[in-house]
Order: C-alpha cells, then structure tokens, then sequence
C-alpha cells in the first residue's frame, strides 16, 4: 500500500490539486518507538489481556497435575523418565516436572500481576477524579433518555425542588448545588448514585493482586512436609527426619524450627456391625501425642486429629491418614539382626489391604528385599486368594515376596514403599516356584539358601502427618474476603444518574378534584428522567420510588 506525504497534496503547475485520496492511496501516521511502546503497554494492562493471563495460568497449571513433580516425588519422575525415554526427555527441557517453579509458569505469573496493577493505578486515579467531581447538567429534554416519567404533584416548584432534594439525598444519592448564577439550575435537580460498584470493582481487582502476592509469598516463602510417624517414635523438625519435603526458593532448609512431635498411641474405630451399609467405614481417627516447642521447652500432652491441627514452631501439623507399620526383624544366617524397624505399609482400600517393601542393604551375603501386603483381616478368596476382609486388627498378617541382589540399580533414587527388581532375583523355594511367605505376629520363617529369618514381632499404627508453613495464607485469606465483598458489591449496585426538572402544571394538566372542580392549591409538573451505566432493568422501578416519595414529601394525593 503506498503512503501519500504532505508533497503529494501540494499543487503543481498543470495539476489539479487532489484531496481525495485514493483506495490504494492512505495516509498512515509513524507511532515511532515510544508510540509502539505505549501501544504494548496498553495491550498488557486492557482488562481482556488480564482475563486471558488469567485463563492461561489455569492452563499452565494443568501439567503439574498430569504429571509427577519433582520436588514433590523425585522418585516417580526418575521413574517416568526411565519408562518413557524419547517423550520424557523433552518434558523435562520444557519444566513438565518442575511447574511451579519453571520460567515460563513465572513469566505467567509476572504478567498477569503487571497487567492487573497497571490496569487499577490509572483507574483508580479516575475513579478519585469522579467521586470528588459533582454531578453533570440536567439536560433540557429529560425525555430522550433511557427512562422517564412525569407526575402533577402539590406546591409550588420551589417547594417541590426542595422534596426532591430531600428525597435524593435519604436514598444515598449525590446532589449537584444549585448554581446562583443560572437561575435555570432553581428547577432543575441532578443527582449520581452507585459510585461504590466502581469501588467494588477496584477493591476486587486490588485484593486479587493481594491474593498473588499471597501466594507468591507461600510458594518463595513456605515450606511443606510429609512424614509417617509409627506409635512409640517421635519426629523432629529436620530436613533428615521428613519422607518428603519441598522448601520455598527463599527457604534455607538447615534454619528450619527444631520442634517434635512423638506419636503416642493412635485411636482409630470402624464400624463392626455387620451386615450394614456402612460396615468397616471410618468413624474417628485422633493421635495422642507429646510435642516440644524447642529443645528444652516444657512437653504438652495435645491431641491430633483429622480436622484440629496442631501450631508448632510457626507451622500447622495436620493429621493426614493412618495405616499399619508391622515391626519385623531380619537376620542373616548367623543369627545377626541386620533389619530391625516398623515399616509403613500403605493402605490401597477401604478394608487396609496395604502394600510396602522391606529393603535389607546389611544383608549376608547378598542384600534382600522383601514385597508384598499386609493384610489386618486375613481371609482365604476363592479367586484372589489372601484379602482383608475388616480395616482393624482382627487377624494380621505378612505376604511377602523375596528378592536378592542390588536394591538400587544405578544408584536411582526410589519409593520406600516399592521394590525395584530390576537388578534382583526372586528368591525360590524347596520345590522351585518363587518363594511366598505368609507371616503372622510372633512367627519366625527360615530363609532358604542360608539368606537367614524374618520375623513379625507385632504390628502397631502409623501416623501420615503432614507439616506446613505458609507465611502467606491469612494475607491471602482476608485478599479473598475482600475480593468478594467488592465482586458482591460490584455486581449488586447499580451507577445511575437521575435528573429532575419542575415547572408549573398547566391547566388542563393539573387535574380536577373529587367533585370536578379545580384543585385547590397550585400544582406542579414533575418530569424526572435516569440513566445507568450498563444494563439496568430497575431503572425504571426506581424513578417510581423516587417519584412516590416527592409526592409523599408534598402531600399529594395523585
């Protein structure tokens, strides 16, 4: 397309002087480099790049529940990358496992807070200029607007300017004064209401950005842990102690407050009436414990349960879940105990079917590994053989699997709660079928091959208890309060102008009295008129309010 310059338009000998460009012909201004950034910056900070900075976050953020997120589970994203050689590589480049913490989610995140506060400075300073302004002119033709009305009232127009004033004013609106030097503003009345729906809206979008300054504070500031506490142990607030922890950016794991908690006993019920619907369904779990708030603080006797979480060292203890952690021995041939601990296994259905592995690295001669379930109830199915029938301790027992050889092939880092046997081989018995051992509470079994014993000494419960410090979370509690107060508030109020305009009622407007005769007293002619910013079907409803309570004001009757 070409562009025309000042020169193209100037007259030229032989030439008629064209002022009309053509089609293919138009002038196009240069925005230059500062005009470009401006452009860019009002882009960022329109309410529709918002929305979609925000709609993109959600999108963002849907990866991190797709797939395994290494500083949550590292184990099971070794896993994924070893099972998925060509796809998991390219995953890992683009920060599939790290995707709270990866440049792009943060570039997300950045953006959508600079959009957000470059959207409510300017209209914050706009919104202070029209609070603070007064109220337009009462155009001349209340007529043209959206809504109006007219009624014959009783007094003279000064009074009735003076009722409307009045009325106006107790519904909350904001009255223009009168103007001493336009004595046309005497019959007129303009009044504005609704300037806290803008309000509303500001204080939203302000406690929006609170919320994720909220939650970035949580995520460089908090921390969070997890850890399975068996009755009888105490856990202590070290980096070392936790099954799994995922410190902030700004955290220093070695400055975390050295509190514990010793888990004393574990109450759990179920219901045991059979034949009911709700048979072997939880009914309470409560942890009885001894915490310290730091080394040499007096211990308090406190009670853990699923809803009441415990305040230590600056951080919430939750009570997650529970399960059984059967104590087993294991000795090599020469009688040696090589392992010798409660070892969680974790439940994978309502009646505590629970799965877990026992890893022997002291094994003599080859390392071993145990896996398989524990089951609380045991009972023999036709089909599926050993299953639990009842979630608590009517009839425990071991059925595990044996494996010798390298526990950790490669040096890879793995759940405590599964074997890999990669490198292993299964262990078989006397007759050649790979061995299985049914293990109950207080038997010992005789390993073949000179590999040793195994013994259930007694099985107790564990405790799934969950630690979290998140400095932001009351900052990002009272941003949410806010953010719906001013979303109630800006969707329930309404901005409206209402003008009112009087002047005498002429004769054969002003009505007639009960017996046809004139009415006594003068009359005036009220016309009111309303406009609404957006879409408002009560506007009309409220200028019959405003209208009933004029002429209530003055005594009429019509």
């Amino acid at each position: 397309m070409a562009r025309r310059t000042r020169d193209d338009l100037v007259e030229r000998p032989g030439h008629e002087l064209d002022t009309q460009p053509q089609e293919s012909e138009v002038l196009q201004p240069k925005i230059g480099f500062l005009g470009l950034l401006r452009w860019m910056w009002r882009q960022l900070t329109s309410m529709r790049t918002a929305l979609f900075l925000l709609l993109l976050l959600a999108i963002g953020a849907i990866p991190g529940s797709i797939w395994p997120q290494r500083n949550i589970d590292a184990g099971r994203v070794s896993d994924y990358l070893s099972q998925h050689t060509v796809v998991g590589p390219w995953l890992d480049r683009l920060g599939f496992f790290d995707v709270y913490s990866s440049p792009w989610f943060a570039a997300i995140y950045l953006l959508l807070f600079v959009s957000l506060v470059g959207c409510i400075i300017p209209r914050s300073r706009l919104h202070w200029k029209a609070m603070r302004a007064q109220p337009p002119k009462a155009p001349r033709r209340l007529e043209r607007l959206s809504a109006h009305q007219e009624r014959v009232v009783v007094g003279e127009p000064e009074q009735v300017v003076a009722a409307a004033r009045a009325v106006l004013r107790r519904k909350r609106y904001r009255l223009r004064p009168a103007d001493p030097v336009d004595p046309a503003s005497a019959d007129t009345v303009a009044a504005e209401s609704g300037y806290l729906r803008e309000t509303g809206n500001l204080v939203f979008h302000i406690a929006l950005v609170v919320v994720i300054i909220a939650v970035a504070l949580g995520h460089l500031l908090g921390w969070r842990g997890d850890v399975i506490v068996p009755e009888g142990q105490t856990f202590s607030n070290t980096v070392s102690s936790y099954d799994t922890i995922d410190p902030g950016p700004w955290v220093n794991p070695e400055s975390l407050k050295p509190f514990s908690v010793r888990v004393q006993k574990l109450d759990v019920s179920f219901e045991d009436q059979a034949g009911g619907a709700q048979f072997g369904q939880p009914r309470g779990f409560t942890a009885h414990t001894l915490t310290r708030d730091e080394p040499g603080a007096p211990v308090k006797e406190q009670k853990l349960e699923v809803n009441g979480p415990l305040s230590l060292g600056g951080a919430s203890v939750f009570l997650l879940g529970n399960g059984y952690a059967p104590v087993i021995t294991v000795r090599d041939a020469k009688g040696r105990v090589v392992y010798s601990q409660a070892t969680p296994f974790l439940p994978q259905d309502n009646n505590y079917r629970s799965v877990g592995a026992v890893k022997v690295p002291g094994g003599d001669p080859e390392q071993l590994g145990f896996f398989g379930f524990f089951l609380p109830t045991l009972e023999f199915d036709k089909e599926q053989g050993p299953i639990s029938s009842f979630p608590d301790l009517d009839n425990p027992a071991l059925v595990l699997g044996v494996y010798k050889g390298d526990l950790y092939p490669g040096g890879r880092p793995q759940s405590v709660y599964t074997l890999d046997t990669d490198e292993m081989t299964q262990v078989k018995g006397a007759d050649g079928q790979p061995l299985r051992l049914l293990i109950k509470p207080g038997q010992t079994i005789k390993l073949p091959d000179g590999l040793g014993s195994i013994t259930l000494d007694k099985v107790v419960r564990f405790a799934g208890i969950s630690i979290r410090h998140d400095p932001g979370k009351m900052l990002a509690l009272w941003g949410s309060l806010i953010a719906l107060a001013g979303l109630i508030a800006s969707l329930t109020i309404r901005r409206r102008r209402v003008f009112v305009r009087v002047r005498p009622a002429e004769p054969e407007t002003a009505g007639a009295g009960p017996d046809g005769s004139a009415p006594p007293g003068p009359r005036t002619l009220v016309s009111i008129g309303g406009l609404a910013k957006g879409e408002d079907p009560r506007l009309a409803d409220a200028l019959d309010h405003v209208l009933d309570a004029i002429a209530e004001r003055t005594g009429s009757t019509s």
